[in-house]
Formats: structure tokens, sequence, C-alpha cells
């Protein structure tokens, strides 16, 4: 008899949450701004059917987002439940980090100035071929899959997130990286224009993270493209992210243009910032306390409760093997 035995991260569909239907406030301000132009047009009297609204073009970012979104939803993991429910969307699609759109959780508003489709990846680096890439292109490419990870950011709060996506390793398989590639450089865009974060100079941008070869082989590892059955919204990182469930959230760059497998430790971005509270490793450990506040509690968003912090955010069983040896640098720094 053929027994399958679960990965703790995967959980029983039952246990999913339906989406929660809301606004999508960019499709509604594109709406009202097509009202009002359409009004002007034609002196107030109305938009009829006789004022059609252009067509979008085949490679227009709407028709190409309707194209990803056509993928949904991906195929769910199934098997042993999750501890906790999920975060309502309408908690984590309104409290992110993203600088690149300002400093405070409500971004998401702003967010909305990010263009997701077209989006070139670049692969690059001590790799067979560095190439460039259509996401959607390289989507196709990959095994798709829903996971419900926990989310626990350095700031001492926490989530848990419906992700879809595929398995970051899959894409280093895809990227065929040389031996002598012993990390995995990832860097966000760059386009102060549009992301007015960008603006603060003293800031290192792009937005800079890296994994050790390990790590991203790692199964936990994962590029999300969607959340809550759906392509990502612009403030969880469009249209592509990753979700490393272990460390810190920081950890988890979102809108991510560049690959490059390299033999040198890149600099993370809030390493570069603040050396002394912020490092490459970042994994969750209440033991080991930000040199500001305490790491061994959590509060959990949209509950008003505070539970304690698990090493590794409760992944030990499928990440510790890899920091054997490295407890001197106390798994968080």
């Amino acid at each position: 008899m053929l027994i399958k035995r679960p990965r703790p991260w995967e959980v029983s569909e039952n246990l999913v949450t339906p989406e929660h239907v809301f606004m999508n406030r960019r499709a509604f301000l594109r709406g009202s701004s097509a009202t009002i132009a359409c009004a002007a047009a034609l002196g107030l009297a109305g938009c009829g059917e006789a004022a059609e609204a252009p067509t979008a073009g085949p490679n227009s970012e709407a028709a190409l987002t309707q194209k990803a979104a056509e993928l949904f939803p991906y195929p769910k993991n199934t098997s042993i439940p999750i501890d906790r429910p999920l975060t309502d969307e309408s908690v984590s699609s309104t409290y992110n980090n993203f600088y690149e759109f300002g400093s405070h959780k409500r971004i998401a508003s702003a967010a909305e100035a990010l263009v997701s489709r077209p989006w070139r990846i670049e692969i690059a680096g001590e790799v067979d071929t560095p190439i460039e890439i259509d996401i959607d292109e390289l989507i196709a490419q990959m095994p798709l899959e829903e996971r419900i990870y926990r989310l626990r950011c350095v700031e001492a709060w926490s989530m848990t997130v419906p992700w879809s996506g595929f398995p970051l390793a899959a894409l280093v398989d895809f990227a065929k990286p040389k031996s002598s590639a012993r990390y995995l450089k990832m860097q966000t865009f760059m386009d102060p224009d549009v992301a007015s974060g960008q603006r603060q100079r003293w800031y290192p941008w792009p937005y800079t993270e890296g994994l050790t070869m390990a790590e991203a082989r790692n199964e936990l590892a994962f590029m999300a493209t969607g959340v809550y059955g759906k392509p990502l919204g612009e403030q969880f990182g469009a249209p592509i992210r990753l979700a490393v469930p272990w460390k810190y959230g920081f950890k988890s760059i979102k809108s991510v243009v560049r690959f490059e497998f390299t033999g040198t430790k890149p600099v993370s971005f809030w390493e570069e910032i603040a050396p002394k509270e912020y490092g490459f490793w970042a994994n969750v450990n209440p033991e080991v306390p930000h040199p500001r506040w305490s790491q061994a509690t959590e509060e959990v968003l949209g509950t008003g409760r505070r539970v304690p912090t698990l090493l590794f955010n409760g992944y030990e069983e499928q990440v510790a093997s890899m920091y054997k040896g490295l407890e001197a640098q106390n798994l968080y720094r």
C-alpha cells in the first residue's frame, strides 16, 4: 500500500479559507478615469453604448495580467494542517513593507503605480547560458502549486498566507548554475519615477537579497507569483517574489528582476544599512533578540494575540541541517 508522508508546510484543502471578495482598487480607479474622460468628451451627456472604450492590445498590461490570471487557481498541496488560520486578505493586503513605495505600512495604494506586465527576468552570473525571459514564459515552464506559509517579520508580527508559485529549486535547475556558484543573489526593479521611495538616496537601491545554494535548493524556498488564489497584488511584490518562511520577512525580496549566481556572498539591502542589526542569515530565532526589541513573541495580525515565536518559524525539521556548525553566528545575524 502506498502511504503518502505529508510535508509539514502542506495544508489540507478543506482548511483553506475562501478568498474574501473585495474591490480591486486599480480596476476601480481605471474605470473611474475612463468614466470621467468619457463624460468630458460627450459634454457630460453620459456614456452609453455608442461610447465604447478602446480595446486593449494583446500585449497591454491588462491583457497580459488577464492571461496570467487564467492559470489560477494553482493546484493546492494537501495533507496535514498548518497550526494557524489564514490571515484575512483585508489585513495582509493593507499592512505591507515595501520600502520602494514608502517606509510606512499603508503603501498598497502607492504600489499600484508599479507596472507588473510585461516583466522581464534576467538570469545571470555563473550559469551555462545567461538569459532574459518574460515572466509568463518562465512561469509556463515551472511546476505550479499553492502553499500556505507562516510569515514572521523581524518587527515581531506575523501572518499566515496562501502563496501560489513554484519551488525556487525549479528555477535553479532551469538556470543551470555552474559548480562555482555558491550563492544566489536577487535584485528588485529600479525605477524612481514609479517608486518614490527609490528617490531616497541614502538607501542602497536596488533592493538586494541573497541565499546560499543550499538554501535556494531547500524544499521550502518558494517563488510566489500569486496570493489568495490570484496573481500577486503590487503591494505583495508583483509579479514575482521570494518566500522563505524560516527567515525574517525582509529576506523575502519582492518584484524580482534579476537572479545572479555567484561565488561571492551578497551583501543584502538591510545588511548594508545596519550590519549590527540585520545580517545575511536572518533565520527566525526567539532566543536571539534584535538589538532594539525581543524576538521571543510575535503579534499575529488580525487577531489581537501575541504568541511564542518558534525557532526557524516552526520549520526546524526542514531547514536546521543547513546550519550545523553555524551556531556561533547565532542563526540570526
